[in-house]
């Protein structure tokens, strides 16, 4: 499994949102990840076509306060990668055999939770833990594949009877968001983090003093830069055929994380809770 904190994944999913410059020693790192503890910052300067300074704020965009630290973190995860972790993600390709498509879906799928798990902020979800645990109302919000994970959000916590809904389209977004108010909890699923109808819904819970958690994909972002807590997650990079499926898998895993960790704290209070929804749904189901 990839390690915690692992760099070039950061690199790759931050990559799109840097500046030009920053992208051009981006690209080159991730095309030559070999030979990148290897290069002085004059080196990695030069190949790059940008400057020392150029280099020096790169490694400081990503959380580096100098360039040896950043060097140092580079070889880590370098040596934590085997061969399998090295492979690229493998998209949809028309024509594909149905064996192929199996394998290459079952492989993006761990992968993007394999992903996450490596540079996904355990402090942040600590700190989601506890405010889903603090509040009895949480609101998800959230537009297309986002919306349904917005919906399994929804499913779980209602069984452990906490008060939440799930809002997947922009005008119900807006009212439930005004309706929010201190101790709730505003929820948003954006893997782009730019979504306009979730942005605007995030400006009016944060001015209602509702905390704002944020699941997207790490990168910079007008949702990660605003919410209070953010969780990122890592998916691949591959084409519209294969659409959000990746991400939605890694969202999915994340939501799971919250809910069980939420359930494993305050198991003696909501104990009653799974045990009637279970009983209440097994009944039904034998009918």
């Amino acid at each position: 499994m990839a390690i915690q904190n692992n760099i070039l994944l950061k690199i790759r999913d931050m990559k799109d949102s840097m500046t030009p410059v920053e992208r051009l020693v981006a690209e080159y790192i991730l095309a030559n990840t070999e030979e990148i503890p290897h290069l002085s910052i004059k080196s990695l300067a030069q190949f790059s076509r940008t400057s020392d300074a150029s280099v020096l704020r790169f490694c400081k965009t990503l959380g580096y306060s100098g360039y040896r630290s950043f060097i140092v973190s580079i070889s880590a995860s370098l040596g934590s990668m085997d061969e399998e972790q090295k492979d690229e993600y493998t998209d949809i390709q028309p024509g594909d055999d149905l064996n192929v498509v199996i394998s290459n879906i079952s492989y993006n799928n761990m992968k993007s939770i394999e992903d996450t798990l490596s540079i996904i902020d355990r402090g942040a979800i600590a700190k989601a833990v506890q405010a889903l645990r603090d509040t009895n109302r949480i609101v998800f919000f959230g537009i297309g594949a986002s919306g349904l994970v917005c919906m399994d959000g929804e499913q779980k916590f209602s069984r452990i009877n906490k008060m939440c809904h799930a809002y997947t389209d922009g005008h119900s977004q807006l009212t439930a968001a005004t309706l929010l108010g201190k101790g709730d909890v505003a929820f948003f699923v954006s893997n782009s983090g730019d979504t306009i109808e979730i942005l605007e819904a995030l400006e009016i819970t944060q001015r209602a003093g509702a905390t704002s958690i944020a699941l997207t994909k790490f990168n910079k972002s007008e949702l990660a830069d605003k919410a209070d807590i953010v969780l990122s997650i890592s998916t691949p990079e591959v084409t519209i055929r294969s659409g959000a499926m990746g991400s939605r898998i890694a969202m999915l895993t994340v939501i799971d994380i919250l809910f069980a960790g939420v359930a494993s704290a305050e198991y003696p209070n909501i104990k009653k809770y799974l045990l009637k929804t279970h009983n209440i749904l097994a009944g039904k189901h034998r009918r």
